[in-house]
């Protein structure tokens, strides 16, 4: 995965996934492939959450309140879930 593109762009959680509140962050459960991922960090599933209504990648960083330095770092804990398609690009958005 192209991290460093991929904070600019336009990505949201996918729609067969659900997640659920857990102390530690939370647990996601794709119903299509039937993964289940543990999200360790409470800012990364703040981060997961904001996809959908920012603009891009960086800005729900921004809006979770990760810093700057950590960006990379987030990005590649975001490839990882794409891969498994807990997250995917957003349709109809331009890179």
């Amino acid at each position: 995965m192209r991290r460093v593109l991929m904070l600019d762009e336009a990505w949201t959680l996918s729609p067969s996934v659900a997640l659920r509140p857990e102390p530690f962050g939370a647990l996601a459960y794709h119903f299509g492939n039937r993964k289940l991922t543990f999200l360790k960090r409470p800012e990364l599933v703040a981060v997961v959450r904001a996809l959908g209504e920012q603009p891009d990648v960086r800005s729900a960083l921004v809006a979770a309140g990760v810093p700057e330095t950590q960006h990379l770092a987030y990005a590649d804990a975001l490839a990882g879930l794409a891969r498994t398609d807990m997250i995917r690009p957003r349709e109809g958005v331009a890179a």
